[in-house]
């Protein structure tokens, strides 16, 4: 990777950062872009408006292309995943008998929403991904004639596991099944193609893999499965007639921009858009290539130690950039304990730890980290 590309990430020294699926840190043009902006609203307060709407324009075009998307015109902008999911699970039309398919490793923003319809009389049904073989087979194996929607996580976000996203794309076609993927682990860390996917809805944060801010996330919806969705909210933003403050007739926005019901989180966007310029000049094939690489590297090293196990799994087509793994002899939670107190960022999942370096992390951490963990003994207090 190229010396100045590396050199966006300027993380203090004794910080170890592997927790890119939790909150990512932000390279130094994505906090630029933010420090620029807050000095123009301070300045020239919204004087440059019709600028910021072009930065908002490009942020859509890029969020276009990070997933492939038809056109730019299919993206949204909304707060969060959670938002997004609420926004298809109460847009949807549903019926007394009706079932959702979906795993039990999902984070709670893809199930809470869907358990929150059992009043409705919709079902929701969670495939067991840990004894099965398959995932997707799993998941199929729970379909029937009233399944109206298959939801799920690219990549689960405790055990890691990929998901083989055409493949279910294909069958819930095959099978008339709307298909909703939340991509937060997925987006930034790996190359996304939603037509591939054959996907009708896709929603993810910035904060994570795509490096942005907390509070903004992207929303795609297929143009042929749009009109499902009944909206909820409503204002000035989502309307075709978008800046006629002076009309009183309107009609709901052909776009992704009617789930936009008000003004956008400009900041946010600006923040976005910053990051996702950063990836797509360094290119998504690149990027995906450096993280496996880091997956890879990792996945060898807890195979090396005895005492280790792996939870996520070690075939090349089942993992992205989440390598979760165990200390076989030891409490975890004790382990991830003393990996924080020692600046180490990681996550504790599925009973062990979860380790989720990106493109630019140096190799000489997680060699560090896997051996602190392997030299771990209870009430240690060692220096990293």
């Amino acid at each position: 990777m190229k010396t100045d590309i590396l050199s966006q990430f300027n993380l203090q020294n004794d910080l170890i950062y592997l927790n890119h699926a939790g909150v990512s840190p932000w390279p130094m043009c994505t906090s630029k872009a933010v420090k620029d902006f807050a000095d123009e609203n301070s300045l020239a307060g919204s004087s440059r408006y019709m600028k910021w709407l072009d930065v908002e324009d490009n942020t859509r075009t890029l969020a276009g292309k990070l997933i492939n998307a038809p056109s730019k015109k299919d993206i949204a902008f909304l707060k969060n995943t959670s938002e997004a999911l609420s926004v298809v699970a109460y847009g949807l039309n549903w019926e007394q008998g009706d079932n959702i398919v979906s795993s039990n490793q999902e984070f709670p923003s893809n199930r809470i929403v869907w358990e929150s319809l059992a009043p409705l009389g919709v079902e929701f049904r969670q495939a067991d991904l840990y004894s099965n073989a398959s995932p997707e087979d799993a998941l199929f194996s729970l379909t029937d004639s009233r399944t109206r929607l298959l939801t799920v996580s690219s990549i689960q976000y405790a055990t890691g596991i990929k998901m083989d996203l055409r493949r279910i794309g294909e069958f819930c076609k095959s099978k008339n099944i709307l298909f909703c993927v939340d991509a937060i682990q997925s987006l930034g860390a790996l190359r996304f193609d939603v037509q591939d996917i054959k996907a009708d809805f896709i929603m993810a944060d910035a904060h994570k893999w795509m490096l942005g801010p907390e509070g903004i996330a992207l929303f795609y919806s297929n143009r042929e499965t749009r009109d499902l969705i009944s909206l909820k909210q409503y204002g000035w933003h989502m309307v075709k007639s978008v800046g006629d403050f002076d009309r009183t007739d309107w009609d709901i926005d052909d776009t992704a921009r009617r789930f936009e019901c008000g003004s956008n989180n400009m900041l946010g966007i600006h923040a976005l858009n910053a990051s996702l310029s950063m990836l797509m000049d360094i290119g998504m094939d690149s990027v995906e290539k450096e993280i496996l690489k880091r997956s890879e590297y990792l996945i060898k090293l807890v195979q090396s130690e005895p005492q280790l196990e792996l939870v996520t799994p070690e075939d090349r087509n089942r993992y992205g950039g989440i390598i979760t793994f165990s200390r076989k002899d030891l409490d975890n939670n004790a382990i991830y304990e003393y990996l924080m107190k020692h600046n180490v960022m990681c996550a504790y999942r599925a009973g062990g730890i979860r380790l989720s370096p990106h493109f630019y992390t140096p190799y000489t951490h997680l060699d560090k980290v896997i051996g602190m963990i392997s030299r771990y003994k209870p009430g240690t207090n060692d220096k990293v």
